[in-house]
């Protein structure tokens, strides 16, 4: 590709700023059209981002047939993440969709299906696995400092952290709560540290008793509303994974715990590790060891995120994805 990497974002608001942003960051890479069904809203970013009047579009199949436009990002809410992203495929454009990929797995295999077919890129937009801790240690697992992977903890853990603005607490738009929107960050990141073994069986919990009640105690995000909260509050899982590999999840966007803890954990036949505080766990001359490393450099797990896609849709990187 000679020219650079022309890209549309469908759906503007939230997220989409982030995309925006961080793709100005990457050579070889412009944002020059927009689509999102609120026109007053699609005028102010049409502005704010310089964005041609031509190019700002109210209905995103008419941004889809701009024979210009070679790329796509998909920020508009979850339950609206698969049919735009079919669409776009199948119009020739590779695609960045926002985490979660989507609603359910019938609607991911359709999507994966529409790339296939098309020829296309398909890339979901997850950033914690650019995270230079996640790649240190993605690092180590390649090198075989754990050995066999035996097991795996991931802990999204927040004591008081519901969101109280878009529609993160409506089931029907958003899948879920604070699994497909927090704790999945870290699923992804672990599952690709320990080298994206297939998942067998999974037996899972969720429960829900404090976030549909109004909020009795001072927090960070504020008040929520109680009354249109339908999503989980927290949720564990043990999922089985090929390998004989157990990865245990547990997630929360409120609970009754002393502080929010977000961390993973790894352990294996050689070696172990985790996420925060970063450690290595293995023995050494009859000894055991944690090592901490002195520097692994330093990162912007967004920017990383879309330059990522840039380069896979330039022919210049492997899809991670």
């Amino acid at each position: 590709m000679t020219h650079p990497l022309r890209i549309g974002i469908i759906g503007i608001s939230g997220i989409a700023g982030a995309h925006h942003s961080n793709l100005h960051k990457v050579d070889g890479a412009e944002v020059t059209a927009i689509a999102d069904i609120n026109v007053e809203a699609l005028d102010h970013r049409g502005e704010e981002w310089s964005i041609d009047p031509a190019a700002r579009y109210a209905d995103y199949q008419e941004l889809l047939a701009d024979p210009a436009i070679d790329a796509v990002s998909i920020c508009t809410p979850n339950f609206f993440h698969c049919e735009p992203t079919i669409a776009a495929l199948e119009a020739g454009k590779h695609v960045l969709v926002e985490k979660p990929m989507a609603m359910t797995v019938a609607e991911a295999e359709r999507m994966c299906a529409a790339a296939a077919a098309n020829d296309r890129h398909l890339v979901t937009g997850f950033q914690w696995r650019f995270n230079p801790k996640a790649r240190f240690l993605k690092a180590q697992r390649e090198a075989g400092l754990f050995g066999d992977i035996h097991f795996v903890r991931v802990q999204a853990w927040r004591r008081r952290l519901i969101p109280s603005w878009g529609v993160f607490t409506d089931k029907a738009k958003q899948g879920g709560g604070a699994l497909i929107d927090w704790g999945v960050h870290l699923v992804e990141m672990a599952h690709d540290i320990i080298g994206k073994p297939r998942p067998l069986s999974i037996f899972a919990s969720e429960w829900t008793s404090i976030g549909n009640r109004p909020n009795d105690a001072l927090c960070p995000w504020g008040d929520w509303q109680h009354e249109n909260y339908t999503v989980e509050d927290a949720s564990v899982a043990m999922v089985k994974l090929a390998g004989n590999v157990t990865m245990i999840i547990e997630t929360s966007f409120v609970a009754h715990l002393p502080h929010n803890l977000t961390n993973v954990q790894i352990m294996g036949s050689e070696g172990g590790c985790t996420f925060d505080p970063l450690t290595l766990s293995y023995n050494h001359n009859g000894y055991m060891v944690n090592a901490t490393p002195e520097h692994i450099g330093k990162g912007d797990d967004f920017a990383e995120k879309m330059r990522h896609f840039v380069e896979v849709c330039r022919g210049e990187r492997a899809n991670e994805s």
